[in-house]
Formats: structure tokens, C-alpha cells, sequence
């Protein structure tokens, strides 16, 4: 007689904020065989989401929620294990307080609905603009620093909850030529430019879930950082776009060291040169 293998559960997974980076892990997800609820601020997405096999729900998160979205909130984690916490600092925009006003109200119904992890989606722009190399540690308040994203971190920062800081977003609907195209007396040409593709965000994210990192904070971003110059006239020119120029100083910035996420996860990026990478934008 043969034994039979028990069939493996797979969390619930919410995602919170399916954009441009969240519609594509909830994708993701589904393909991998995780249960996932998903929102969107946009109601002409919801069949979009219902299509790919995400349980769609509409919610607008603001400061102070609306007893709708209020509502909406509480029914989308109820029977979620892990929320994925994917909303941007500029939907907390207008006071200081708004970004972690608005993240501490999604931990408390998290909590109340019984969620047991959270991975939030946050930005290297934590760090300070200072040249030098920035570790996870060295995330520390400052004039140059964000300081309402870092408390909205602090938020976070349990043994059950896993930051993950992405480096600047490239990929397919998200060519950097358009950044600076055109644009003259550009400064720091020299600095280094952190950046992460699309493709590897979702990779390294499915890798923290597969393998139930939590408790940590990680730095994600590629291993090659060109100078500011060299990547951002390259990437114009990809586009046939007006070549930025830069200001004859060449001081630098920071680089964004992203060994520990690489050393846990295992995961091997596929867009480490992000010059190459502009080919996949």
C-alpha cells in the first residue's frame, strides 16, 4: 500500500495595493497556489483582479477611513495569514503624521482580524544621502531622512513582521529614460544609482514568503551601481528621448547594500547590471 503525501495548505495572502508592483505579485501568487485577496482603488480593476483569480475588494485608504472603506478593510483580512503591505508614502501625503497615521490603522485591524504576518513594502529613501555604504542598520533619523516613512517602519519592526526596502522600481511600464530626460544642470552625476527590476522584486518578495523570513528588515536592490550619468543617458537614449546633462561636480551618493536578503533567500537576481536591464523596461 502506498502513502499517501499530505497536501500542503498554503497561507491566505492579502495584498494590499495591487499596482503596478502589487497586481503582479498577487499574479504571482496565485500561480504559486496561494489563496489571495487583493485591493484596488480603481473600480474598473476589480475584474481585472477577479480575473486573475484574486479576491478583489475596492478600498481608498486615507488617514481617517471612511466607514466604507472602514468596513471594506475588516472583510478583505478576515481568514488572511499574511498581509503584504504595498502602499506608497505619497498616499499618506499632506502632514508628517499622515503616512504612519495611515499604516497604523491597517496594523490594528490586522491585528484585530487575526493576521499573522506582515510584509511591508517600503524604500531605500529611508536612508540618509550621504556617500557612503547603506546597511539596514544604518536607517537612522536625520534632516536628510524620511522620517515619517521610518516610523511608519517602526510600526512594523516585530518578530512576526518582515520589512523589505526596495531600491528605485525599473521594469516593463517604468523606463527610467523618462526621468530625466530632457533635463539640464543635473546634479550628483556621479553618484551611484540604486535600482531594482520588476522582475526581481517579485522574486525575492516570493522568496521571503516561501521561506518564512520574518522578524527582519532588508535592503533589495541590484548589484551594479553606475553612475547616476552613465544610467540615465543610456536609458534616455533606449528611448530616443533628449539626453539629460549634468553638472560638471562629481560628488557622490549612497549605495545600497543588499547582501543580507541575498544571503537568506538564496535567490539569484536575473538584473543584476541594471544598464542591461533597460532592455527589459
Amino acid at each position: 500500500m502506498t502513502d499517501l503525501i499530505p497536501s500542503v495548505t498554503l497561507p491566505t495572502v492579502a495584498v494590499l495595493g495591487c499596482g503596478w508592483l502589487g497586481l503582479p505579485l498577487a499574479r504571482a501568487l496565485v500561480a504559486a497556489g496561494y489563496p489571495v485577496h487583493g485591493s484596488t482603488t480603481t473600480p474598473g480593476q476589480l475584474l481585472t483582479l477577479r480575473d486573475a483569480g484574486i479576491r478583489p475588494y475596492l478600498l481608498r485608504l486615507a488617514p481617517t477611513l471612511s466607514a466604507t472603506d472602514a468596513d471594506t478593510l475588516q472583510a478583505l483580512l478576515q481568514g488572511v495569514d499574511v498581509l503584504v503591505l504595498n502602499i506608497p508614502p505619497t498616499r499618506g501625503a499632506g502632514t508628517p503624521d499622515a503616512y504612519p497615521a495611515l499604516l497604523a490603522q491597517v496594523a490594528a485591524v490586522a491585528n484585530q482580524t487575526g493576521v499573522r504576518h506582515i510584509l511591508l513594502i517600503s524604500s531605500t529613501g529611508v536612508y540618509p544621502d550621504e556617500p557612503r555604504l547603506m546597511r539596514e542598520s544604518d536607517a537612522v533619523a536625520s534632516p536628510d531622512s524620511e522620517t515619517p516613512l521610518l516610523r511608519a517602519e517602526a510600526l512594523f519592526q516585530r518578530p512576526t513582521h518582515t520589512i523589505v526596502r526596495l531600491a528605485g522600481l525599473m521594469g516593463p511600464g517604468r523606463a527610467p529614460g523618462r526621468f530625466l530626460a530632457g533635463r539640464t544642470g543635473v546634479a550628483h552625476g556621479e553618484a551611484p544609482v540604486n535600482m531594482i527590476h520588476l522582475q526581481d522584486c517579485l522574486g525575492l518578495l516570493l522568496c521571503v514568503l516561501e521561506r518564512q523570513l520574518w522578524g527582519y528588515t532588508f535592503n533589495a536592490s541590484a548589484a551594479t551601481h553606475p553612475s547616476r550619468r552613465t544610467f540615465y543617458t543610456e536609458a534616455a537614449a533606449r528611448l530616443g528621448l533628449q539626453l539629460p546633462t549634468f553638472q560638471a561636480e562629481t560628488s557622490g551618493g549612497k549605495q545600497i547594500d543588499a547582501s543580507r536578503i541575498r544571503e537568506l533567500t538564496g535567490y539569484q537576481f536575473r538584473h543584476d547590471d541594471v544598464v542591461a536591464a533597460l532592455a527589459f523596461c
